[in-house]
């Protein structure tokens, strides 16, 4: 686990108070273990991150998509703020090694687990929110999270984007394959492989055996786009 100095240095903002980060970083796993009094984990910020996450991502997506009527840019902005985004989001700045989690949710798999590190990302949004303002948050927003939006678009819908693609280009069906599961039941991690015919294209680990596939799609479409950039998407 690294340490909230270095959490600071790597998205380029210092807290002024430090304990406000903490909180953020806190899993209600890691405050039961340590019997922290009642609300010092990071819920309560992830709920005002959250609020803060859609406005901010909604005023983007209204300023920068002019063509696109209220019902797209609703599924848009759902697209980019969903659990399963937000979590990929987190990778650039490597947010699971920071989290403070308890004993058992850490070795199942907590650091890597979608719900822990999206929650954690609210949360560290509602935290920036009170210590340094609105206008520190919506930098945070619009560095790490309202970035390279079509990737993030593909990411959100890659399983009909790649069904779409393979009926398209090979004239086949895809289909998924559970390859694994560990954990106890409440913390299980799936790993699946998408194929298309008999070839693999790709694989994905996830806490439901739908997020696994949808990650596996996604890891397939990266795959066949560099295969044959310009034909697909």
């Amino acid at each position: 686990m690294k340490s909230i100095k270095e959490f600071q240095q790597e998205i380029g903002y210092e807290f002024k108070d430090e304990s406000l980060l903490k909180q953020a970083l806190t899993h209600s796993s890691y405050a039961n273990e340590k019997h922290m009094k009642r609300l010092s984990d990071n819920e309560r910020l992830e709920f005002l991150g959250d609020a803060i996450l859609e406005a901010v991502s909604s005023e983007f997506l209204f300023l920068n998509y002019k063509e696109l009527p209220e019902g797209d840019l609703t599924r848009l902005r759902a697209s980019m703020v969903c659990e399963p985004t937000l979590a990929f989001c987190t990778k650039d700045i490597e947010l699971g090694q920071y989290v403070f989690l308890g004993k058992g949710e850490d070795l199942t798999g907590g650091r890597q687990r979608k719900s822990v590190l999206s929650d954690a990302m609210e949360a560290v949004i509602g935290a920036i929110f009170l210590d340094g303002g609105f206008d520190e948050a919506k930098r945070f927003i619009l560095t790490y999270i309202m970035t390279d939006i079509e990737h993030k678009r593909m990411f959100y819908d890659s399983k009909t984007i790649l069904q779409e693609v393979c009926q398209g280009q090979f004239k086949q069906n895809v289909s998924y394959e559970l390859l694994s599961e560990s954990g106890p039941d409440h913390a299980k991690t799936f790993t699946v492989q998408v194929l298309v015919g008999n070839e693999v294209l790709g694989v994905g680990t996830g806490n439901t055996k739908k997020s696994a596939e949808q990650e596996a799609a996604y890891h397939g479409l990266i795959r066949l786009k560099k295969e044959d950039e310009g034909k697909i998407i």
